[in-house]
Order: structure tokens, then sequence, then C-alpha cells
């Protein structure tokens, strides 16, 4: 391991910035989660399920606007991409908290249709600032400072529902992110090297992918039914059976989505868990107690990810981190439920920053927006998945059935995706 690498990309003062700024921007939202779910349910007087509805529509349309706002980006450039999230952001998270359980869900679909793409601008922008073996450090820096993030918003959401000021939080919540929206406009990060041809573009896609099947074990290669053999089928692949304009999506590239989509889901899930397994139990003014618990890990866990010299395949981590979260269920009291969360919690961002990592490795530069768009997507699927399957459980079973509902169903996902990988490998063999 080299932590040194840490210190030299630190040293860069465009990539400390925009790491200090995506840190500042994300905070906002990271505490939207905890406010929306107990806005639902303290306020307005509705089921877990009913939380978690909303919290899916939203990321819905998340997941439908991510690729738009990423693709627009690309082609009109980062300060007006931004116009319309700057805009709608204060406008909506204002009225939110003062409609209808019925008005509240159009509204926060809205809401996650316009939302600041704060997360692909800066995944995209650490794709040009660092290059080759830079790129797994920079990812999970990004991934680290996420996490310090949701230490920070969670806990102080929660501080501010449990005191009673939900419709104030969410309020403050909308005009702090449009406020981070202009300051990411006046900072305005690259997005594209000037520099980049479309020669060493398709240099670059080619030797990452080689890249995933020669550091991937034997056993579980990631990547080894679609690149196999290595250098011949990418290339067979690159010109037959894709429509051009998605040229890049391979079906390594789709195997990653689905990595983020399980990761969304589980993380998803198990966010409306502790909330829920300490509101219940009447201790939610300790939420955040969990939460910097849970985040702390995911910062040891990537500070470790990004010093190693070789990737982890991203399935195997997420295979972890959902095993992991199932004895989350048997914790009965706060300090407990904050101790067992270490476990998930140091691969939760080694997860993102490997699968991240790997879609920044194998899509060209200029379509690389479209592409960190896309993986939101699957990601907020995932979490459009996690939050009302959590949030069903938690009504038939309890606090426990969130944290069982998503790590099975995670653990499931990555069998089902191990078998066949290994089932298409010994078919092209």
């Amino acid at each position: 391991m080299n932590f040194a690498l840490y210190r030299e990309l630190l040293a860069v003062r465009p990539i400390r910035r925009l790491l200090l700024v995506g840190m500042v921007a994300r905070i906002p939202h990271s505490a939207a989660g905890v406010l929306l779910t107990l806005h639902i349910v303290l306020t307005l007087g509705q089921g877990y399920a009913a939380a978690g509805a909303a919290a899916a529509v939203m990321t819905i349309g998340i997941a439908l606007g991510a690729p738009w706002r990423g693709r627009r980006v690309d082609t009109v450039g980062l300060r007006t991409a931004l116009i319309p999230s700057v805009i709608s952001e204060t406008i909506i998270w204002s009225v939110v908290p003062h409609v209808s359980y019925q008005w509240l869900l159009p509204l926060v679909f809205v809401g996650g249709l316009l939302t600041l793409p704060i997360f692909s601008v800066v995944r995209q922008s650490l794709g040009v600032l660092a290059e080759g073996d830079q790129r797994r450090t920079a990812f999970a820096l990004d991934a680290i400072t996420t996490e310090m993030v949701f230490m920070i918003g969670p806990a102080a959401g929660a501080v501010v529902a449990t005191s009673g000021f939900t419709t104030a939080g969410l309020t403050v919540v909308g005009i702090a992110t449009s406020l981070a929206g202009l300051f990411l406009m006046w900072f305005n990060p690259p997005t594209r090297s000037a520099d980049q041809g479309a020669g060493r573009a398709v240099d670059e896609q080619h030797a990452a992918e080689a890249a995933v099947v020669s550091t991937a074990p034997a056993h579980v290669q990631e990547a080894a039914a679609e690149l196999a053999p290595a250098g011949a089928a990418a290339p067979q692949e690159g010109s037959q059976g894709r429509l051009a304009g998605f040229s890049w999506f391979t079906a390594t590239v789709a195997a990653l989505f689905a990595v983020a989509a399980g990761a969304g889901m589980v993380l998803s899930g198990t966010d409306v868990g502790i909330v829920a397994a300490l509101e219940i139990g009447g201790h939610q003014s300790e939420i955040g107690i969990v939460f910097v618990f849970w985040c702390a890990a995911s910062v040891v866990g990537g500070v470790i990810y990004g010093a190693m010299h070789r990737p982890v395949p991203p399935v195997l981590l997420l295979l972890g981190m959902a095993a992991l979260t199932l004895p989350m269920a048997l914790a009965h009291d706060t300090w407990t439920l904050a101790f067992v969360s270490v476990l998930p919690g140091l691969l939760c961002a080694p997860v993102l920053s490997a699968a991240s990592e790997k879609v920044a490795d194998l899509v060209p530069e200029e379509r690389r927006g479209e592409a960190m768009g896309w993986y939101g997507s699957a990601l907020t699927a995932g979490v459009a998945l996690g939050s009302p399957l959590a949030g069903i459980f938690i009504d038939l079973m309890g606090p426990s059935g969130g944290f069982v509902s998503v790590g099975g169903a995670g653990v499931l996902l990555c069998l089902v995706g191990l078998a066949l990988q290994r089932r298409r490998r010994r078919a092209a063999a």
C-alpha cells in the first residue's frame, strides 16, 4: 500500500479544491433524507413504507434526470447546465414541507429530476484531473469526503427533525443547495481535457479493459464473460450489436451499473433501517451516533482501498457489504447498532470507488459525463428500490426487517451475478 498517494493528490490545488467544493455541496442533501423521512413519519403521521415510497419517487426523478444533466454538461458546459438546479432547489424544497403527502410526492419527483448533479460532476472532473493509477486514489478520496459529509448531514438532520423543525430544515436544504450550485458555477471545474484525442481514448479504454481481466481473481473475473479472450472480444463487440450513440455501453459497464444499483439498494435500506430502529425504540436523538460510526468505518475502508496497488472486483466488495448488513438486525440498542454498523461500513466507500474507477477507465472521455449520469441513475435506482423495500419490511417485521430485506437481497444479487459470470466464462472457454 502507498498512502503517500493521498499527499501527492492533495498537493494538486484543482483536485483539493474540487473535493472541498464537492464535500460542502453534498452536506444539505445528506441531511434531506433523514429530514424527509422524519417529516413524513412524525409531522404527517405516515408510516415508514410511505416515507420509503417518497424517497423512491425522489430517487426515480434523480435517476431519470442524471443522464440528461450529464449530457447537458457535455454539450453546453457546466455553468449553463447547472442553472435549472440552482433555481429549482430553493423553490421546491421551500414548498415541500407545507403540503400534504399526496402533493409531496410529485414535488419531490421534480426536485429529484432537477437536483444539483454534484455526484456526476465531481466524478467526471476527477476523471479529467487524475489519470491512470491516480484515479483509484482520487475516487477513494471522493468517497471518503462523501462519508465525512454523511457523518455531518444526517446527524444534523436528525437533531433538527426531532426538535420539531422539519419544515425549516427542509427549506434550509433547498437554499443551501442552490448556494452550493452557485459556488460550483463560479469554481467551474474542468469536465474535459483540452488535449484528449480519439485514438488515445481508445487505447486507454482497451488497456483498462485488459487490466480489469488480468487483476481480477480467476474464479470471479468480473469481466471474463464480456472480454474473453482479452484483446479480441472487446473490439468485435465495439463494431457489432451496439447503437452508435451508446458505443461506450459494453457488457462490462452494464455489470458495473448493476453493482452500483445493488450498492444503492443496500445503503438506502440500511439508512431507513437505522432511522426506524432508533425512532421506534424512542432514541431518535441518537441517530447521529450510529451514522458517525457507520460513515467513519467507510472512511477507514476508503483510505485503505485508495492506497492499494491492485483493485478488488466491485461485486465481491458488494457481496461482503450486503452480508455484513444482516447482523445489524440483531442489534437492540444504539451502541450495539453503532458497533455492528462498522462491519458493512468498512466496505461502503470501496464498493463505490471501485465501480466508479472502472467506469471512468472503460468509457471514452467525450462520453464520460453521460456514462457517469447513467452510473448515477443505476445507483439511485437501487436507492429507489431499497428505501420502500426496507420500509415495507419494517412495517411488517419491525426495525430488523429493513436490514434483513436489503442485506438478503444484496447477497442474492451478487450470488446470481457471480453464477452467471462463471457460466458465461465456461461457455466461452
